[in-house]
């Protein structure tokens, strides 16, 4: 049977001491329980009180500001480098703010997030391949402005089924302050940990460090289930939230256990309402950078609603080697931490970049749609030293670039004005004739569980410049793929895509639903209904931001 350690008990009875206080006692305040157990006490909990309905929103959700880039030409810039991204959050939380009956913030919407939160049924690598994932490429019209053509450039991860993965040693982080007293945050943390917990095998190992006014080590290491599920049930909401000193116990948690064969990892769970100590974005990257030297790897959760701070835990994931997932529902729980565990906990590769070149006897301008916060300087692609996105078991990665074909007008704005001193390609008998463009990829492989090569291996795969088909009639990972693009291209109310609409995107999805085993594609077309609705009600449907000078 699960004992909570001394600190986690003497917690427990600061917080019935604080419950008093509450109820109007003079002799029991919040800082005599200070006095009592002193400032190291760790308390994780005010009171046993059931947990609080989610409150209503507030405008206290933070989200990166996302510049879109518009089309650029190939003489004014003919590389496009991106880190990989293989972040949901940004899908799971608009579906959220969709079904609490608004529409999203822009920012809020990372196009290549929707993209990347729906399975495609691609090739994986053949079994002995010096790679661990294997590239698809296709080219079509884009349905929104159909002179110009659509290139999907896609990666798919070797699959591992759950009992081949490496052993697991894992480090629950788990925010109990009182921003997360609530049954869409503490509450629904707790179920899909237990999820993850009914999923674990004999070999695998959990500790658990909470904090609220400080952290404490909640349950050392074990493979024991059941402790495991005592100890989720313990915890309480209450106080402030020690974000930074959390981290710090976390990690030095698993470098004690650190097991060179199994896949070590610190698993975050909180709003990411961090107010005492470390609390600042860049401290708090600084932090998890230093600590992914060792070898131990950081994935968020997002929980809750009101004050999601959705830009920091987005930032603390890509800087510590991992990914971050918004927890919306019990089902999203169970897709993230179950049937997805080896694309969120098991990396087959690290640092995994992408540079396109493009060529400009076939290319009038090109643009990139998403990944706004993960360009990179074109000198950066070939940098070891630069960090860049994880790639996980089973992943599969998307990018969508819109082309407009050489002789094709090009928008106002793109690119800069034509050189006065250097000639055009031309069209046939260059170097490169017939290729559309040259896309390049980067990557560290992994050596080992949660171990990785210093030096990167580059794979190149030239796309040829064949005319491009009615997508309506392209493959269905292509079809699926940008009716998500252009969804997400109308929610963010993009300045590039003026022909974009929600019954576009709702036309092509219903054609390119699939086996849709888990219903994830049904529920995209319901939520585009749900905006579409949300949009005519509210006039937004007309608008659109416009293009930057």
């Amino acid at each position: 049977m699960y004992t909570p350690p001394p600190l986690a008990r003497a917690s427990l009875v600061a917080g019935l001491l604080l419950f008093l206080a509450a109820c109007g006692s003079t002799d029991a305040s919040h800082s005599g329980a200070n006095e009592v157990f002193g400032d190291a006490a760790y308390a994780p909990s005010v009171a046993q009180a059931p947990l609080a309905e989610a409150p209503p929103p507030t405008d206290r959700e933070a989200y990166a500001a996302l510049d879109e880039t518009g089309f650029v030409t190939p003489e004014a810039a003919p590389f496009s480098t991106f880190s990989i991204d293989v972040d949901r959050a940004s899908y799971a939380n608009v579906r959220r703010i969709l079904g609490e009956g608004r529409l999203p913030p822009a920012d809020a919407v990372r196009v290549e997030e929707f993209v990347n939160a729906f399975e495609y049924d691609l090739v994986a690598p053949e079994a002995g391949s010096r790679h661990p994932f294997a590239i698809e490429t296709e080219i079509a019209r884009a349905p929104w402005a159909p002179s110009h053509h659509l290139v999907r450039v896609a990666m798919q991860a070797r699959r591992m089924d759950t009992e081949d993965l490496p052993p697991l040693n894992l480090v629950f982080l788990l925010d109990t302050s009182g921003s997360m007293n609530s049954a869409d945050k503490l509450g629904l943390l707790k179920q899909g940990l237990k999820l993850l917990t009914h999923a674990m095998r004999p070999q695998d190992r959990v500790a658990i460090v909470a904090y609220a006014g400080s952290a404490g080590l909640v349950l050392p290491s074990t493979s024991d289930r059941g402790e495991i599920l005592d100890a989720l049930d313990w915890l309480h909401a209450g106080g402030s939230t020690a974000g930074g000193e959390g981290l710090r116990l976390a990690y030095a948690t698993a470098r004690e256990r650190f097991d060179p064969n199994a896949t070590n990892r610190v698993i975050l769970a909180t709003d990411g309402d961090f107010n005492v100590g470390v609390s600042s974005d860049a401290e708090m990257q600084r932090l998890v950078e230093r600590e992914r030297a060792s070898g131990v790897m950081l994935s968020v959760l997002g929980f809750g609603r009101g004050n999601l701070q959705d830009s920091k835990m987005e930032a603390l994931a890509d800087h510590g080697n991992g990914n971050y997932a918004y927890i919306d529902s019990i089902r999203e729980a169970e897709k993230v931490l179950v049937r997805e565990m080896g694309g969120t906990l098991v990396a087959l590769a690290k640092d995994v970049k992408v540079q396109v070149e493009f060529n400009p006897a076939h290319v009038a301008a090109y643009r990139l749609i998403g990944y706004e916060n993960r360009r990179l300087r074109d000198e950066e692609f070939n940098d070891d030293t630069r960090d860049a996105g994880e790639l996980g078991a089973g992943h599969t990665v998307t990018a969508i670039y819109e082309v407009i074909p050489a002789g094709q007008p090009v928008p106002s704005g793109a690119g800069v004005d034509a050189p006065r001193y250097q000639q055009s390609v031309p069209a046939s008998g260059a170097r490169g004739a017939g290729e559309l463009m040259t896309v390049k990829f980067r990557y560290k492989p992994a050596t080992g569980p949660g171990t990785f090569s210093d030096e990167s291996i580059r794979l190149d795969r030239v796309v040829r410049a064949d005319e491009a088909q009615d997508v309506r009639v392209s493959s269905e990972a292509m079809r699926w793929a940008t009716a998500v693009t252009e969804g997400a291209m109308v929610l963010r109310q993009t300045a590039y895509a003026p022909g974009a609409s929600y019954d576009h995107a709702l036309d092509l999805a219903r054609t390119a639903r699939g086996q849709d085993p888990h219903g994830d594609r049904a529920e995209f077309v319901r939520l585009l209904e749900t905006a579409r609705a949300l949009a005519a009600t509210s006039g937004r449907e007309a608008q659109a931001r416009a293009v930057p000078d």
